[in-house]
């Protein structure tokens, strides 16, 4: 009798582990925009498990480690883990560059910006600092570097100077094509891919908190596959995933985010293989990865 009460009690608590380990709900934060665009397909069956934040408190969202995984600049999370400000690996690389060198000239071309130059946004950021190498690595040396605020800083003066290079970004660049179909651009990763041989600089990454890793592997592995097809979404169909984003107020319009979404360079890559391409772009500019490349348990994964 005293084997078959210890035996159900065994079972009752298997099944008790079981139901919870299926029952967990992964928390997700993400900043809005262009990044959130890679779990979209996932966000639209449990809304309720993603947090939009702006792209300046996603530090906020490291430190605060309430979500199991986080959308945030490859280069932001690698830094903040050096510092041991963050308990999250990189588990994916996601975003591959979303950046455009444009102007409303006619017959704009890149050498175009060494008589007139160009300006960009985020001074000091991993954004200016590959634009810049590769006009560098193509020997395009610009006449002239000015920096505004914000992408949406460059976004207005393009539209409102005819005679600007800028630098901008998806999805504000196919937005401004629609108000002015005269707008010429030239994708960043073209040149990037003739400097480097990759296809896109590592942009934005997708990290999983430790806490998660060491309580519910299952559930990282589950989500990781989910998070995948989630960003073949995007390739495959992005009507759907337009319509998704402005579902959830990732997005304001659909007939930009339709045009945007393939231009975004939105790429599933699991954190292992995608570590020699951390690290050629970390190499563009150190200070942004926190003076040195990432550590080997920076990266999450089962070799």
């Amino acid at each position: 009798m005293k084997k078959i009460i210890i035996f159900a009690l065994s079972l009752v608590f298997s099944l008790s582990n079981l139901i919870s380990e299926d029952s967990y709900k992964i928390k997700v934060s993400s900043p809005n925009g262009a990044p959130a665009l890679a779990l979209a397909y996932l966000a639209e069956k449990n809304p309720e498990d993603y947090k939009y934040v702006a792209a300046e408190a996603i530090s906020a969202e490291f430190a605060a480690a309430n979500s199991d995984f986080i959308i945030a600049p490859v280069n932001a999370g690698a830094k903040l883990f050096k510092m041991g400000k963050s308990t999250y690996k990189l588990a994916a690389v996601v975003t591959w560059g979303n950046l455009y060198f444009a102007s409303q000239k006619k017959n704009f071309s890149l050498k175009d910006i060494k008589k007139s130059g160009i300006t960009l946004f985020g001074e000091n950021t991993i954004n200016s600092s590959v634009a810049l190498s590769v006009l560098e690595n193509n020997k395009i040396r610009p006449k002239s570097v000015t920096y505004l605020g914000s992408a949406a800083a460059t976004l207005s003066l393009l539209l409102s100077d005819s005679k600007a290079v800028v630098l901008t970004a998806e999805p504000a660049l196919s937005g401004a094509r629609l108000k002015n179909p005269q707008i010429t651009a030239y994708p960043v990763n073209e040149l990037y891919k003739k400097a480097t041989g990759f296809e896109g600089y590592t942009q934005a990454g997708l990290f999983v908190r430790t806490k998660t890793i060491e309580e519910q592997p299952e559930a990282v592995r589950e989500y990781l596959k989910l998070a995948a097809q989630s960003c073949e979404k995007c390739a495959e169909n992005p009507a759907e995933i337009a319509k998704v984003a402005v579902k959830l107020e990732i997005l304001p319009n659909e007939k930009i985010a339709e045009k945007a979404i393939p231009n975004c360079s939105i790429r599933y890559l699991n954190a292992l293989d995608a570590k020699e391409q951390v690290e050629t772009t970390a190499k563009i500019d150190l200070a942004q990865f926190g003076s040195s490349l990432p550590a080997d348990d920076f990266y999450y994964g089962e070799k």
